[in-house]
């Protein structure tokens, strides 16, 4: 790599303009990362629905123009003042909620939410100095959830990087910095499937399939798909899910249907899918007595989640996860997890376009086909 450490990086980016309009690929300045920053080469990064729920900004606020992008590998370019964690040529993800290591959050085993680097989407600028790394022509381009990763430079706080295993081939693990652990975390860590149970997981996209092999994982017997779209079944089937339900073809509520096929209930459910009427389905889908629900979705800013207070009180759990439940510094465990076999990846990448072609990606994601597509930031 050539020694750019301390100089401003031009480079390619794909910028959001407005809301919904398509990416353009622009010349963009990248700045030297400040104190406790890291600037990153990217080398693989793809899309997830969060990053398309903020292009289309309709139940979000809305932020351009904006560099988006969150999930991705790469290699550390340079660094800023104070960093000791990694050096240049380590490969790392870049990480959306980071790790501070010194709040209440970060000190407990239960939570992934620091108080300084928990994700902020409303914040487009770095937390150093409130200013922004990108820039074209001298106009500042607003940064995504402190990642923004889909520009061939991107610059980051030391605590949103994980350092990772350099053999680990970046394309295939790239999902575990975002959509695959979220899933996978919020059935082994939060649901918690005992073996031989019932579980319900609701969308069946990338989060909702690592949820679902997680869930297969934990040794649950039945595993129940709910989405709008039958064709996704067959494939949902390499993920563990035994049998499917589409809530379009029946004429009552899907958590009524699902209690019929389960003696009254599952034993646990997981939404991935953020729609609130499917975080109550979910809910009320499971048992009494010892149902737990786990919420991982985005719901849209003005949603309300409405049920009877006696679902509660009949011993009916709901939980609510972000990323599943990991830490930052719980990534690279996961990294080896699949470099020992113990954990598949490959299954979930069913597209790989180069990046002049990043468009693409969002065609395939608002279509509904298939699941990660990897973007090749060298295309």
């Amino acid at each position: 790599m050539v020694n750019t450490a301390g100089q401003v990086i031009r480079c390619k980016a794909a910028v959001a303009w407005e809301a919904g309009k398509p990416l353009v690929i622009e010349t963009v300045e990248v700045a030297p990362p400040q104190k406790m920053e890291v600037r990153l080469k990217v080398l693989y990064t793809s899309l997830c629905r969060t990053d398309v729920y903020f292009w289309e900004a309709t139940g979000q606020k809305p932020l351009f123009p904006r560099i988006l992008g969150h999930e991705a590998s790469g290699i550390v370019e340079s660094i800023g003042e104070g960093v000791t964690d990694v050096q240049p040529g380590d490969h790392v993800f870049p990480v959306f909620t980071g790790e501070c290591k010194e709040c209440v959050h970060c000190k407990s085993k239960e939570s992934n939410m620091c108080n300084l680097l928990r994700i902020n989407t409303d914040r487009g600028v770095m937390i150093h100095d409130g200013k922004s790394r990108f820039s074209i022509n001298g106009k500042p381009i607003f940064h995504f959830v402190g990642t923004s990763t889909f520009s061939e430079y991107t610059v980051v706080h030391v605590g949103c990087v994980a350092k990772i295993n350099p053999l680990a081939p970046l394309d295939k693990v790239c999902g575990v910095s975002c959509g695959i652990t979220t899933g996978l975390g919020a059935a082994l860590n939060v649901a918690k499937p005992p073996k031989g149970s019932t579980v319900a997981v609701f969308g069946l996209g990338t989060v909702g399939l690592a949820a679902a092999e997680g869930a297969r994982i934990a040794g649950a017997s039945r595993i129940i798909g709910v989405d709008l779209n039958s064709s996704k079944f067959e494939l949902a089937t390499k993920f563990g899910v035994t049998e499917f339900v589409n809530p379009k073809e029946h004429n009552k509520p899907v958590q009524e249907v699902i209690a019929e096929m389960t003696d009254g209930g599952v034993d646990r459910s997981i939404e991935c899918t953020g729609n609130v009427d499917a975080m109550i389905s979910a809910f009320e889908c499971v048992h009494d007595g010892w149902g737990v629900a786990v919420i991982v979705g985005i719901p849209h800013k003005d949603a309300v989640f409405k049920t009877h207070p006696m679902k509660l009180l009949q011993e009916r759990t709901l939980k609510g996860t972000f990323f599943g439940n990991f830490k930052a510094s719980d990534l690279p465990s996961l990294v080896e997890k699949y470099m020992n076999k113990e954990l598949e990846l490959e299954k979930f990448i069913t597209h790989e376009i180069p990046f002049t072609e990043i468009n693409k990606a969002f065609e395939y994601m608002l279509k509904g086909e298939g699941l990660r597509c990897i973007i090749r930031m060298d295309g």
